[in-house]
């Protein structure tokens, strides 16, 4: 694939798409809770107990916070979390790039190219959101395509000429 044909993202502060990025800083509302970034909004889902959560909240970074919720305990772990996992952070996606009109703007401005989350690091975490070398099952990158035809799909039809 050329290059055309895809946009890789992956670290936040990377221009211009690393807000596509979950550690990319920009509130989120999301059932009913401000949250510093998407992946705050995320991972809040996770834990089972409502002091494993503020623990996670506290993290000084959004890095931090995916560290230590990857890390947690499966005890600490919310009993449906892998069955709803994936309808949380398409809510938690939808919400971002609804809340946020220029970061729509850009998911749109991207057309039908293939989003991708280009990591670095091999690991399960890593291959299941994104790819790392071209492995993985990118179900970040594929939520964003979700959401970016939705959101085409919504619009009025005067942008589509």
């Amino acid at each position: 694939m050329s290059a055309q044909d895809e946009v890789r993202f992956y670290r936040a502060s990377e221009k211009p798409y690393g807000p596509f990025s979950n550690l990319y800083r920009c509130p989120v509302v999301y059932e009913g809770e401000t949250y510093p970034t998407s992946e705050h909004a995320y991972q809040a889902g996770k834990p089972r107990k409502p002091e494993v959560k503020a623990w996670l909240m506290a993290a000084p970074s959004p890095a931090l916070l995916a560290m230590a919720a990857h890390g947690l305990y499966y005890w600490d772990v919310a009993p449906a979390w892998s069955k709803t996992k994936f309808d949380r952070m398409r809510g938690v996606l939808r919400a971002k790039f609804t809340q946020h009109p220029d970061l729509q703007e850009l998911l749109l401005s991207t057309g039908d190219i293939r989003l991708v989350e280009s990591a670095t690091v091999d690991n399960p975490v890593n291959r299941l959101w994104g790819e790392v070398n071209g492995v993985g099952e990118n179900m970040l990158g594929k939520m964003l395509m979700e959401l970016r035809t939705e959101l085409r799909e919504a619009r009025p039809d005067s942008e589509a000429a």
